[in-house]
């Protein structure tokens, strides 16, 4: 038997997380995530956390679906439950206007694929019964571009992404929502970047059937807890009828170890799966700051801070082409055109988390998750201007600290 390596301790440093997700959590959140008893994961304090956590979720969601609830693990957890109602051969339009919305589209491609087409090209199958819509990389998914497409195929399902995190777009949710009322298509939404940063309520949106966040972005709550999810009736009565090719994100199954059983809530769910007290300590704090925020404050706050960012930058002579407000994506003064993952890796070295995109165009990704304070954004930019220096970029730090300053000083001013 060879000799085993025993590594030393893993020290991973403190990081500036600055990037589209994931954010920075809440130290209150990690000192939950830490300081929670080890339980068994059906004590009954973890199972009453459960419990809050879905009515909590109900609130952020602005929604009376019953079927709301956390997935363990990643947003790809949340989406992948989400999609799982889609059946083989089932008819689907999706619309892909960037990294996430494409990686989403390709799964509904799997899930509608007929075992043939598998066959053919097991990791990017061409479903016969799926149409993707490809609008160019940062261009928003229109309500026009989704009536068109939807008019012409009239599908079982239709999809967008509500915020397209690969580009920094928002896309036209009502205009969606609308059209698959008038078409008569389920409406599923991916929410990963605006559930907890846009002020939205879902029950708005009678089109839409399911929706799928994440634990990392708007609701900050390590990339590792629970993937928020919420299914109106429709969704889950077609899902009772067509059945599901999965155990472990089956929303039915899922949802009984939350405390709902046929769409009522019940006093204590059915097992489905192991939670971590930890996990649930972690959500079930994430969920109340948020709400104690409250979800307008939050969104202004995003949209004041935000604005702050996007000034600094353009001063810098960077050309700004998000529309998101936690997420500014950027192209460089034409003069460092080409350097982009130079820089990026730059920042990185010095625990300053910046990102690129994904996808051609190569653009910078900069990102406030819970960064929402004057000194947060001030941090970043000079951060930033310090990086861009490194590479000859010529910008002038008191210049546009100034115009930060000043910037704050008259919003103040103005309230």
């Amino acid at each position: 038997m060879g000799n085993s390596t025993i590594f030393s301790q893993l020290e991973i440093p403190n990081t500036l997380a600055a990037g589209p997700g994931p954010g920075k959590t809440d130290e209150r959140v990690l000192a939950r995530f830490a300081n929670a008893g080890i339980a068994d994961h059906m004590h009954g304090a973890v199972l009453r956390g459960m419990v809050e956590c879905k009515f909590m979720l109900r609130d952020l969601f602005g929604t009376s679906n019953t079927h709301t609830f956390g997935v363990a693990g990643t947003g790809w957890s949340g989406l992948d439950c989400m999609f799982s109602a889609v059946m083989p051969g089932d008819t689907v339009v999706a619309f892909s206007n960037g990294t996430f919305s494409g990686i989403d589209a390709l799964t509904l491609r799997m899930k509608a694929s007929t075992r043939e087409e598998l066959a053919l090209n097991s990791l990017n199958p061409k479903a016969a019964s799926v149409t993707v819509i490809e609008i160019p990389h940062g261009q928003s998914v229109t309500g026009e571009i989704v009536e068109m497409a939807l008019s012409e195929h009239k599908p079982k399902w239709a999809f967008m992404a509500h915020w397209e995190t690969g580009s920094g777009r928002i896309n036209d949710i009502k205009g969606f929502s609308d059209a698959c009322i008038k078409y008569d298509s389920m409406g599923l939404v991916d929410a990963v970047s605006s559930l907890g940063v846009e002020d939205f309520r879902v029950d708005d949106y009678k089109g839409v059937v399911g929706w799928a966040s994440c634990p990392q972005k708007g609701v900050l709550c390590l990339p590792l807890t629970y993937a928020p999810v919420s299914f109106t009736d429709q969704y889950i009565e077609n899902l009772k009828a067509s059945g599901t090719y999965t155990y472990c994100h089956h929303p039915i199954m899922e949802a009984r170890h939350w405390g709902i059983v046929d769409g009522q809530d019940v006093e204590k769910g059915g097992y489905h799966r192991t939670h971590s007290g930890y996990a649930v300590a972690a959500f079930h704090e994430a969920l109340r700051i948020t709400l104690l925020h409250g979800l307008t404050q939050r969104a202004n706050d995003y949209i004041f801070h935000e604005q702050a960012l996007r000034e600094a930058v353009s001063a810098m002579g960077c050309e700004v082409t998000s529309n998101m407000t936690s997420l500014i994506v950027l192209n460089l003064p034409e003069a460092l055109a080409g350097r982009e993952m130079e820089l990026v890796q730059a920042c990185r070295t010095e625990n300053f988390g910046i990102w690129p995109t994904l996808s051609e165009p190569v653009q910078i990704r900069i990102g406030i998750l819970n960064q929402l304070s004057q000194s947060a954004i001030t941090d970043i930019i000079n951060r930033f201007v310090i990086a861009m220096n490194k590479m000859d970029a010529g910008v002038d730090p008191v210049e546009i600290n100034i115009g930060l300053e000043n910037y704050y000083k008259q919003s103040i001013a103005a309230e």
